[in-house]
């Protein structure tokens, strides 16, 4: 399944000359004015065109991945998932499962950016021109050639829905279209001395297997402050960044039975009290709403931020 992304001239034109007749600074700049002492982290880095790519008219094609599959905001758990609650176990566990010698089956995939078809960002002036409205949807089918019934035109609905519907109680939410705004949410909601932090795998996985924790578990971040951004589906990268305090943020050193390595990030929600009771990982930990925080490890490309 693929979303046919082109550029229309009246977009180039905003990329490559500003109103005021001056070049554009690519995301690349803009990140290192904003976060002088934090490194673009890899997988990042590959969610962006090089520079000069928007200045020289070209188009690509974008495969549509899938994303965060439990979103706790309204979600109950599916029928499917009822019945098949080992897949579902593998995203989530207890915040005193993370230790020295802990078992669990996992899947991690290494990240895929740097394909040429994945979808990645649009530099902040083009997105900021592109319709993200349910009631804009008829300009946003038009400008991806998009029809009304397919496959794609419920990927794009389904995405802009979510991005829009209201948070729960205490989470501060912005779906970002372009890496700036995804800088500019999580300096504003946690200053400018922040990082961003993705998993590190060694090698691409694609089967289930057992890993072991291994020495090196370590928290990171301050004052139980961190956002997080998922993933979304669309034709360019989305990501839908939310802040619900409080939240713990640690670093896992994982060995799997293969010999793969991977320096996992686990997210750990320590207020589920506004989750929806017959959320999944309810079902799967047999725990009740706002007793014990549920973590979860980071799938693939998606962001945490936290405060240095």
């Amino acid at each position: 399944m693929a979303f046919h992304l082109f550029h229309i001239i009246t977009f180039l034109m905003l990329v490559v000359v500003g109103t005021n007749g001056a070049i554009l600074l690519p995301p690349q700049v803009y990140w290192k004015s904003m976060l002088p002492n934090t490194p673009m982290p890899k997988a990042i880095t590959n969610l962006l065109h090089p520079v000069g790519y928007w200045s020289e008219g070209r188009a690509t094609w974008a495969d549509v991945e899938i994303g965060w599959p439990f979103d706790y905001r309204k979600y109950a758990a599916s029928d499917t998932q009822l019945h098949d609650k080992s897949n579902s176990s593998l995203y989530f566990f207890l915040e005193n499962d993370l230790h020295y010698g802990k078992k669990l089956n996992m899947l991690f995939t290494k990240t895929t950016s740097n394909n040429n078809n994945v979808p990645k960002f649009l530099p902040k002036e083009v997105a900021d021109s592109i319709p993200f409205s349910s009631n804009k949807m008829e300009n946003i089918l038009h400008i991806f050639s998009i029809k009304k019934g397919s496959k794609e035109y419920e990927i794009v609905k389904n995405t802009i829905n979510d991005c829009e519907e209201k948070g729960i109680k205490g989470e501060e939410k912005l779906c970002v279209t372009s890496l700036e705004s995804m800088v500019d949410f999580a300096t504003l909601k946690l200053g400018n001395n922040v990082e961003a932090i993705l998993n590190e795998v060694e090698k691409e996985s694609s089967e289930i297997q057992e890993y072991v924790i291994a020495k090196g578990v370590k928290r990171l971040g301050k004052k139980n402050k961190a956002i997080v951004c998922h993933k979304e589906n669309y034709p360019y990268a989305i990501f839908f960044c939310h802040k619900i305090d409080p939240t713990k943020v640690y670093s896992v050193p994982l060995e799997g039975v293969d010999g793969n390595r991977v320096k996992a990030v686990a997210v750990c929600h320590t207020d589920t009290s506004q989750w929806n009771p017959k959320h999944i990982s309810f079902q799967v930990l047999k725990v009740e709403p706002g007793t014990v925080p549920i973590c979860h490890f980071l799938p693939h490309d998606h962001v945490v931020w936290i405060s240095k």
